[in-house]
Parts: C-alpha cells; sequence; structure tokens
C-alpha cells in the first residue's frame, strides 16, 4: 500500500487489489473520521479527502489498522429488476458455452458488491460476476446505450444510467432510477452496497 499526497488535504492511497481497495474504503467509512469530506474508491486507489489537519488521522489508521477484516463490512442491499432481454444476450450465451437461459439464471443467482462508480453519475461498476460471465468488450463500441441498459464486462456487471456510448456486452434493461439528482442520495448504487439481479418479464 502506497499512500501519496494529493492537493493540499488530500491522501492517494494506491493498492495491488480489487479487495484491498475495498477493505481501505470500509476501514476509513468505519472509523468515522470527524474531518473526513470524501472518499472515493476506484479501481486500484482511493481517494481520501479531508479538511484542513485531517489527513494525519488517516495516515495514522491505514497504518495502524487491520484491513483485512474491513473487508468484509456489508453496505445495503439493493435489488434490481431486469428484463433479459438484451441485443448481446444469445452473444454471451454462446461464447460461455449456455442457453440464455442460463445466463439469465447465473446473473441472478449471484451477490454482488459496488467495487467503485465512475465513467458517468451512478455507473456502479459492480464485482461478483461468475467466471463464465466474465467477458471481453465488444470489438466495436455502440454510439448510443441506451439508458438502463445491464451488461458485462471483464469481470463486472454493471447497468447504464442513462444514454451513453458504451462497448460493454448487453444482457438486459432495467427500470430502476440509478441516478436521480434530486434526491439526497442522487446515486442508487454507492461503494460497499450489495446488489442482487431479479428477472422480470
Amino acid at each position: 500500500m502506497q499512500l501519496r499526497r494529493c492537493g493540499t488535504d488530500g491522501l492517494l492511497v494506491e493498492v495491488d487489489s480489487l479487495g484491498e481497495v475495498e477493505a481501505v474504503r470500509a476501514a476509513v467509512a468505519a472509523a468515522d473520521l470527524p474531518d473526513l469530506v470524501e472518499l472515493v474508491p476506484a479501481a486500484r486507489t482511493v481517494l481520501i479527502v479531508t479538511r484542513p489537519g485531517g489527513a494525519a488521522a488517516v495516515r495514522k489508521l491505514l497504518t495502524a489498522a487491520d484491513l483485512v477484516g474491513h473487508a468484509e463490512v456489508d453496505g445495503d442491499e439493493v435489488v434490481i429488476e431486469v428484463h433479459y432481454d438484451g441485443p448481446d444476450l444469445d452473444l454471451v450465451a454462446e461464447t460461455a458455452g449456455l442457453t440464455a437461459a442460463e445466463v439469465v439464471e447465473l446473473h441472478t443467482g449471484a451477490e454482488y458488491r459496488v467495487a467503485f462508480c465512475g465513467f458517468a453519475p451512478g455507473f456502479a461498476y459492480l464485482t461478483g460476476l461468475p467466471e463464465p460471465l466474465r467477458q471481453p468488450r465488444l470489438d466495436s463500441p455502440r454510439t448510443r446505450v441506451p439508458a438502463g441498459s445491464v451488461g458485462v464486462a471483464g469481470e463486472f456487471t454493471a447497468a447504464y444510467p442513462r444514454a451513453t456510448p458504451g462497448g460493454w456486452r448487453l444482457i438486459g434493461r432495467t427500470d430502476a432510477p440509478l441516478f436521480d439528482p434530486r434526491r439526497p442520495t442522487p446515486a442508487l448504487l454507492t461503494p460497499g452496497d450489495r446488489v442482487r439481479f431479479e428477472a422480470v418479464r
């Protein structure tokens, strides 16, 4: 774990895995530090911003904490209903050597965790994708992926909160309000949350 100064009151924590990212995020969140302003996990880093003078407490926490136990801290559980009729469902099934129904069964049978958010407001990268569904992005990205599209790419699954370009393999769609700036917490999914997908017609 590397701690790097980031601006006047920030620390960038660099680690080697998503598991370590979650452990750092969970440890800092659980410590309830009074000067914490922002906690932003990514794929291999965690940005921690504090009020002036608060970075020292973060450094002390991270150098003294046993981060292993924090990796299992549970967030909220969110269930997202999905219509599994995506344009790449058959491609994902064929690549995995499964039927479309088996893809749906695998995708809905797993429990996911929000590792980090990015790309677009409310776009949550979820880990826990079953191995057969871990597939590459499309060779040619779409110029417009409809809002609510549910896709897979590499080790992640996610739902697009708004229409954007994208290269993920789309297996379904959801009507869940993934991002609404009028809510107290605009994003439906935040780092640490547990997520399940439920098939609907």
